[in-house]
């Protein structure tokens, strides 16, 4: 009975990360290039409580006892399906369709990843930066911030077609690629980023080394849409059917934690 009462415990732990989860997800439907996160699960190790059984006649049984020790949270994965395109009408706004990440440049120096777009130009050392909300520059197809000469480019006339290409309109007013390329990458298995604020991601050891579009042609490639922005690929009702589900998992465990304490509570009576 002691035994069930630590199995009990530990689908209550699990279910309170599955929550953690679903509400983690749920405040971050309006996150623009949010993915969403799901909690995977896997059973404890079992304890071998009789490894050999035999029938009345004493024949031995091929099947022996086990006992399961309860569950645990395996992993938490990210659900990097592509999210819907929103209209802003705001030139500096881009969305990617496809696997794609756009690099950005920290504060460090060393290199993230996002499917944020939400960008603007801002004042840098030598002309204008393509940078984040938060003002870290956006790199271009050979790892280099994208800077631009004020005093050649007018932040308001700049467009950018599908393949990340930036231009500038000529003398007949035809937009015109200025030899700038937004940089895109893609990785082996996403799962394996590191998840930070600010809608960004970390390389590490199991998402493999980013590989750059422009350079690998056994990609897909990505296409950029400028004025748009990908919203969050949360599906608000399918995340409150699955808070619905593991706050009841997460009353059953509870309640066997109930069960087991009344029936320790009669074998003790019965001396009585």
């Amino acid at each position: 009975m002691v035994r069930s009462l630590w199995t009990a415990a530990t689908g209550m732990t699990a279910q309170q990360t599955n929550v953690d989860v679903i509400s983690n997800n749920l405040a971050n439907v309006n996150t623009t290039g949010y993915k969403g996160h799901t909690a995977q699960f896997k059973t404890l190790l079992y304890q071998t409580v009789q490894s050999k059984t035999t029938s009345a006649n004493g024949d031995t049984k091929p099947v022996g006892a086990q006992v399961g020790l309860g569950v645990r949270n395996s992993a938490v994965t990210t659900d990097f399906t592509q999210g819907n395109l929103t209209d802003t009408g705001i030139n500096t706004d881009f969305a990617i369709e496809g696997k794609g990440f756009f690099a950005i440049q920290g504060i460090d120096g060393e290199t993230y990843y996002t499917r944020n777009g939400a960008f603007n130009f801002s004042i840098g050392n030598n002309g204008m930066v393509l940078s984040t909300a938060e003002g870290y520059p956006v790199l271009d197809e050979n790892g280099d911030p994208i800077e631009l000469d004020a005093t050649q480019y007018q932040a308001e006339k700049l467009s950018i077609n599908a393949d990340g290409q930036i231009c500038y309109p000529d003398a007949n007013n035809n937009p015109q690629p200025i030899g700038v390329t937004i940089g895109l990458v893609q990785f082996p298995n996403p799962n394996g980023l590191e998840k930070l604020d600010e809608s960004l991601y970390k390389v590490t050891d199991a998402s493999g080394e980013a590989r750059w579009e422009s350079e690998d042609d056994s990609l897909k490639k990505s296409k950029v849409h400028q004025g748009y922005l990908e919203a969050s690929n949360v599906q608000v009702v399918d995340e409150m059917v699955g808070l619905i589900v593991a706050q009841r998992a997460y009353e059953m465990n509870s309640k066997v934690i109930t069960t087991t304490d009344e029936m320790m509570s009669q074998a003790n009576q019965l001396k009585r």
